[in-house]
């Protein structure tokens, strides 16, 4: 709703933060262009119920086994997540993995705040799966950002 209301309708294209034809912006590519997102479950898949149905078109979940059965541009749910899973996960997977940790509804903030320091890109509490969509394509889209940001900081050398 905000995105709508804050665009700019000129002539020129606006890369604002709330612009919605940004590069990066999912529902703006082409249906073919890239790889399809895939959401990695590690831990009790039954915790995330319904998921893929609230994720975009063209996007899959899967069970993982263990951490060597991520792929390098996956996105990694740990369900019912550990602080030493995240710490694990951080020294073996690469940097661009984007981490997510879903955590009890009734989690303290210490649990919170560790997971995230542990180095967890985001951290959601619950399950509901809307929510938790929406933190997954908001990973995707940082993780995407990193990469354009990575491409400007070759082509300045």
């Amino acid at each position: 709703m905000l995105v709508q209301l804050n665009r700019s309708t000129g002539a020129g294209r606006d890369f604002s933060a709330t612009a919605i034809d940004l590069p990066l912006n999912p529902a703006s590519l082409p249906a073919g262009a890239g790889p399809r997102p895939v959401v990695a479950i590690l831990g009790p898949a039954g915790r995330v119920a319904g998921l893929a149905q609230h994720l975009p078109a063209g996007w899959s979940v899967r069970s993982a086994g263990d951490l060597d059965d991520v792929e390098p541009d996956e996105l990694v749910l740990f369900a019912g997540a550990a602080v030493r899973d995240i710490a694990l996960a951080r020294r073996l997977l690469p940097g661009r993995t984007q981490v997510i940790a879903l955590v009890d509804d009734a989690a303290p903030a210490e649990v919170v705040a560790g997971v995230l320091t542990a180095g967890a890109d985001a951290c959601v509490r619950g399950g509901q799966p809307a929510i938790l969509a929406s933190h997954l394509v908001a990973c995707r889209r940082r993780q995407l950002a990193g990469r354009w940001a990575q491409l400007n900081h070759q082509d300045r050398r």
